[in-house]
């Protein structure tokens, strides 16, 4: 059975989180490292948020794209650089 361990990029939807998965490719000429991204679409009971690492399996399909399943948090997001970017806002609005 596949499992996968992504972060969170989207939760734009009700019960599913978008969830992109990192690996590292070598290039079988020139033998340079570099990354590909896949993303997924996974069924998400748990209350994630944007940030958090998570860690999913297959499942039933429950619609058309979404086939995986949000088995555990790995990792919750600190949400300081969402407080710094509203803190920078704030300052300008201020400026002027």
């Amino acid at each position: 059975m596949k499992t996968f361990t992504g972060k969170v990029i989207a939760k734009k939807m009700l019960k599913t989180a978008t969830v992109a998965v990192e690996r590292v490719v070598t290039h079988p000429v020139y033998a340079k490292k570099f990354k590909r991204i896949k993303k997924y679409h996974v069924h998400d009971e748990m209350g994630t948020q944007v940030g958090d690492t998570v860690w999913f399996v297959p499942s039933r399909p429950y619609s058309h794209l979404k086939k995986w399943k949000i088995v555990k948090i790995l990792g919750k997001d600190s949400g300081i650089k969402k407080n710094n970017l509203k803190e920078k806002r704030v300052k300008k609005e201020a400026k002027k």
